[in-house]
């Protein structure tokens, strides 16, 4: 792995410019330049024909520095629970878009797109769904309502949908979901299905962590991935969340895995990227953090249809790391006065900027 610039001499210059939302993206990026503004982390992906994005959540929105910054430097945005099922459907045919709603009207406000999150998955379903039993009709009736007015509700909003998400075991077996268990894995086609006659021009994916590399659960999504096209089922691309831990390793297989996945005519994402350490941070870790998040971008503009990547929201002041693993965090481009961190410079030097 190459080593990381810091750069350190104009780190706090940049970071003050960040905080004011002074860096500018689109149309005017280039005459930034000229006036001595550095390009943006989604200016410098479009130059490779790539977006860069964040995600954020809705309690978030009322941070007016943090809004700006996420205004600024990304081109697209993932809401992380605005669109899950909980929180669009909390009654049975009871629809309620409105967390979605402002987060699409925030991208349309900062010419972003939005990666549409997620219309089936195991987790944050709300109790009506889970508190009983169903029959195999009545579910397939629910989840086909659910998918298709979603979908219907965001059509020419959302460029793409993580349709099913993590479908599968760390072995490759199918993660034993009411879904899967009550309608057998032919759910996933369905799924897929209704979401392309809902939004025919939407790009659909199967999402999931731990299939960075090529391994038991990538291979399942690549035999999947495999049948569904055979059989003529809509799906385009596989979502690689890229939860990644210094603990654990990187996935050195990551380029030749989105590889094969484009050879089966399908585009590739990195959907969640955050690359959390155990704490306390050193420079040590944050310089490996850093040559990790460069060669996750390498990798993708290695690959042509490696179409973009999202940060799992994008500073370490909102990140879901220190939660749901105590200990660990620190795993963001930005710390949590949203200044930049080596991780930042490292994405920076990928995509060619300076």
């Amino acid at each position: 792995m190459r080593k990381t610039a810091t750069r350190l001499r104009f780190a706090g210059a940049l970071a003050a410019a960040l905080m004011l939302g002074g860096i500018a993206t689109g149309p005017t990026a280039q005459a930034d330049e000229r006036h001595g503004k550095e390009p943006t982390l989604a200016d410098l992906a479009q130059r490779h024909g790539r977006y860069f994005g964040s995600a954020t959540d809705n309690p978030e929105l009322v941070d007016a520095p943090y809004t700006a910054l996420l205004g600024s430097e990304f081109d697209q945005i993932t809401p992380g629970n605005g669109m899950k099922w909980y929180a669009t459907e909390p009654q049975q045919g009871v629809f309620d878009f409105s967390q979605g709603d402002e987060i699409v009207n925030l991208a349309r406000a900062n010419r972003q797109k939005v990666r549409g999150h997620t219309l089936v998955w195991h987790s944050q379903l709300p109790e009506w769904l889970t508190g009983r039993e169903w029959t195999a009709p009545e579910l397939r009736a629910v989840l086909k309502k659910h998918i298709q007015t979603e979908v219907r509700h965001y059509r020419g909003k959302v460029f793409a949908w993580d349709v099913v998400n993590e479908a599968f075991n760390e072995d490759g077996t199918y993660r034993e979901s009411v879904f899967y268990k009550t309608l057998g894995p032919g759910y996933i086609a369905d799924a897929l299905r209704w979401a392309h006659q809902a939004d025919p021009r939407v790009r659909l994916y199967l999402n999931d962590y731990n299939i960075e590399g090529i391994g038991p659960k990538s291979d399942a999504y690549y035999k999947l991935a495999k049948e569904l096209k055979a059989q003529g089922v809509p799906l385009h691309g596989i979502g690689l969340q890229a939860h990644l831990a210094l603990q654990y390793g990187y996935p050195g297989t990551l380029e030749d895995n989105l590889r094969r996945f484009s050879r089966l005519g399908l585009d590739t994402a990195l959907t969640e990227v955050d690359i959390r350490m155990q704490l306390p941070a050193t420079e040590e870790k944050l310089t490996q953090q850093a040559e990790w998040y460069r060669d996750l971008t390498d990798a993708c503009l290695a690959v042509r249809r490696c179409v973009g990547i999202t940060l799992w929201d994008y500073t370490d002041k909102y990140s879901w790391i220190p939660a749901f693993f105590p200990g660990e965090g620190a795993a963001l481009p930005w710390d949590e006065q949203l200044a930049p961190k080596p991780a930042y410079f490292a994405l920076r030097e990928a995509l060619g900027g300076r």
